[in-house]
């Protein structure tokens, strides 16, 4: 399987990086894709990078809650490592009205121009967009040219935003939420066909059950994996096969 989003090199595994990654190895992870915030983590996210070479892939970009008035300087910033170094995406990017709209104009700002920049690079986008479903499909749609494609990361919206999601050419990113007692997102999966998903932990946060209200980790996976098969009436094997293929389509692995 591949974690298509897990923020590993957060100060939350400083003091068991490498058994979490051990754990993650033998819970049958191939590969663990980290998503970019800002600059205050870009050297240590590309550090684990370079200590796990092929199985921790680096994104780049600006996540909308750490938007500002310096958002000019720090897309500048995400410009310069592309242009020095390899990433699967741009990511992950997009906005959030959860919150704050205290940065409304420069989060929408900043999105379209990370939109422009993953066409202008070939790569896919990976969107975070909570409380704020509508206007990112809205932006993709008038910005992205048709050309776009990625991940719509922990999606959260409804039956209707994923048929949009799906017909923008993105894939929906599935993480613990799906395995919380009376979550929505269990009857959109249930409903949605498996070709559209990926799967992803979003480490450390949001863990799945039996561990949610832990620390979330890469081998958590495999739960989020065994509650999509349940939904589904599949075999977990099935659902490795098409989210991993999924995941090397869009990733380009």
């Amino acid at each position: 399987m591949i974690d298509t989003h897990s923020h590993l090199y957060a100060d939350e595994f400083k003091e068991d990086l490498q058994e979490v990654i051990q754990k993650s190895r033998g819970a049958g992870i191939d590969k663990i894709v980290l998503p970019a915030i800002d600059s205050s983590s870009h050297e240590q996210m590309m550090d684990l990078a370079k200590a796990y070479p092929n199985y921790c892939i680096p994104m780049m970009g600006l996540h909308p809650c750490y938007v500002n008035n310096q958002y000019e300087a720090e897309l500048q910033l995400v410009r310069e490592w592309l242009g020095r170094a390899s990433f699967a995406a741009i990511g992950e990017v997009g906005l959030d009205f959860y919150h704050s709209t205290e940065y409304k104009i420069q989060q929408e700002l900043a999105f379209q121009l990370q939109i422009e920049l993953a066409i202008e690079k070939g790569l896919p986008l990976v969107i975070h967009s909570r409380s704020s479903m509508d206007e990112c499909i809205k932006m993709i749609a008038a910005h992205g040219k048709g050309k776009c494609r990625g991940i719509f990361h922990c999606f959260g919206g409804d039956e209707r935003q994923a048929q949009k999601v799906i017909e923008l050419g993105f894939y929906l990113g599935i993480g613990g939420v799906v395995t919380y007692k009376n979550s929505s997102l269990a009857k959109i999966v249930e409903n949605i066909p498996l070709e559209h998903l990926v799967l992803e932990t979003d480490a450390p946060y949001l863990a799945p059950v039996p561990y949610r209200g832990k620390r979330n980790e890469s081998s958590f996976l495999v739960p989020i994996a065994n509650r999509v098969a349940e939904l589904k009436s599949i075999t977990v094997a099935e659902v490795d096969e098409v989210t991993t293929a999924n995941a090397k389509k869009i990733f380009r692995f």
